[in-house]
């Protein structure tokens, strides 16, 4: 019977060796949990499926590193999220995107986006959030946008889950008082 290895082990194995074993292992542990957790962010599973592969080709060419004291999961998620941004400012993504709501158009309801800007002014939104500190800034950034858990976020950030949730708990307020 053999021994399993640690997500850890498997990374270094895929890193210093070029495990294809290793790697392989951690694509079946971790691939169905990041596209499905991708998924929840972009409704094109062509552009979900590409970002599956383009994360996990990073982590076999080694050009993103993994430090030794992180969440393999935690880390994994950054590199996915990342890569699905970059998917979707990409004029690939954006055209399919564009095609969806075309579709979408027809119907004479406005859309969430278009709500919301209708209740808050966008400068002053987006004035709000730029003076939020950078600390505050990111975790609304894995908290809010990325939809990570707090302690997704703290893995994510590198900062204690307590930390997480005082800053989540200050941005929201200096964004109340600033929109009010």
């Amino acid at each position: 019977m053999s021994e399993t290895r640690s997500d850890g082990d498997l990374l270094r194995a895929v890193a210093a060796d070029g495990d294809r074993r290793a790697f392989e292992e951690l694509y079946r542990r971790f691939a169905p949990w990041l596209t499905a957790r991708l998924r929840g962010r972009c409704a094109d599973p062509g552009i979900v499926d590409d970002v599956v592969q383009e994360t996990f080709l990073a982590v076999w060419r080694g050009t993103a590193v993994y430090r030794e004291d992180g969440d393999v999961a935690g880390w994994l998620w950054r590199i996915g999220s990342r890569r699905l941004v970059d998917a979707l400012r990409g004029d690939g993504a954006r055209g399919r995107l564009r095609q969806v709501l075309a579709r979408l158009r027809h119907r004479e309801e406005a859309s969430a986006e278009d709500r919301v800007l209708a209740g808050v002014e966008h400068g002053d939104l987006a004035g709000a959030l730029v003076r939020l500190s950078p600390e505050l800034r990111a975790v609304l950034q894995a908290t809010v946008v990325d939809g990570l858990t707090t302690h997704e976020a703290a893995v994510l950030l590198g900062i204690p889950p307590g930390t997480v949730k005082t800053r989540a708990m200050r941005a929201r307020k200096q964004l109340r008082e600033a929109l009010a």
